[in-house]
């Protein structure tokens, strides 16, 4: 493929009729010139031009060759238009991935807010507690939420704020369960779990003085919902360990309550991962600012 370069500088000379013209108008040497239209004319093996010190006539290939090249700069442009329109205002689409948790409890109150502040912008979400994929599927941002985020290849990490996971259960479950007075009585209980992919490990709780104290339990229901696992908290089948933003409504009624309020789990932090930094488009760089604003106080 040709570079442009020569093709703009013999579309100067035709359209200002010779090289001396355009070597004005363009304020650059007429011998600069002269050699930029000579080595195209080298690199296509033709004759665009005749010219003497008293002529400059357009060859018929150089008419052709102009028409095509006209027509060529008019799409690069058009092409960088395109771009500098981009980047001036947040606008274009955005495909984000969250988990369901956050998206339910956390995103979508604020999604009002930013579709109304961008109006340009259209927003492909997809809520799955999948970790996607990034670049291979072609996702400009994926929230995520782990206890001991790490970096992954070729991506860029954004922490927002940590998020609190209560041990909870019903009222009337711990009614009529066994006391409940620290970690080790947990073994006498029936358990909710969630589990991605069902692979459970034991529930690590840190007491009032910093201790850690890691609880084996064999849960009555072990699922990768949050949802779901809350649901059969509030039916009264168990203790479950959720999320604060997924049952902060029911701790505030008193549909469920605290167990061993002196102990948590480990926090899990909200942080999101993008491609780059570099050349972010300013609708994903509008919608990532806009996270990092407003998120943090609904989580």
């Amino acid at each position: 493929m040709q570079p442009l370069e020569g093709f703009y500088y013999f579309t100067q000379v035709v359209d200002h009729g010779g090289f001396a013209k355009a070597a004005r108008a363009l304020d650059i040497p007429k011998s600069r010139l002269s050699r930029h239209v000579a080595s195209l004319e080298a690199r296509l093996s033709v004759r665009l031009v005749n010219r003497s010190t008293r002529r400059f006539v357009v060859t018929d290939v150089g008419h052709e060759v102009y028409r095509h090249a006209t027509a060529m700069l008019a799409e690069a442009d058009a092409a960088l238009e395109v771009v500098e329109i981009a980047r001036a205002k947040p606008c274009g689409t955005i495909r984000a991935s969250c988990p369901v948790a956050v998206a339910q409890s956390s995103l979508a109150p604020l999604l009002p807010a930013f579709l109304d502040a961008y109006p340009a912008i259209r927003l492909e979400l997809h809520v799955s507690n999948r970790r996607v994929d990034v670049l291979a599927e072609g996702f400009d941002a994926a929230l995520r939420v782990r206890t001991r985020p790490s970096g992954e290849d070729g991506l860029v990490m954004r922490t927002f704020r940590e998020v609190d996971e209560f041990l909870v259960a019903s009222p009337g479950y711990l009614g009529r369960a066994a006391a409940l007075a620290e970690p080790g009585d947990l073994k006498a209980h029936t358990t909710l779990d969630y589990a991605g992919e069902f692979e459970r490990r034991p529930w690590e709780l840190l007491g009032p003085e910093g201790q850690s104290v890691p609880v084996e339990h064999t849960p009555r229901v072990i699922c990768h919902d949050f949802v779901v696992l809350r649901a059969a908290a509030l039916a009264g089948l168990g203790v479950a360990r959720l999320p604060e933003s997924v049952v902060r409504a029911d701790l505030a009624s008193g549909s469920l309550v605290r167990v061993l309020p002196g102990w948590r789990s480990p926090q899990g932090i909200v942080h999101v991962v993008f491609p780059t930094r570099r050349g972010m488009l300013p609708a994903v760089r509008a919608f990532i600012d806009f996270l990092a604003e407003r998120l943090p106080a609904t989580l």
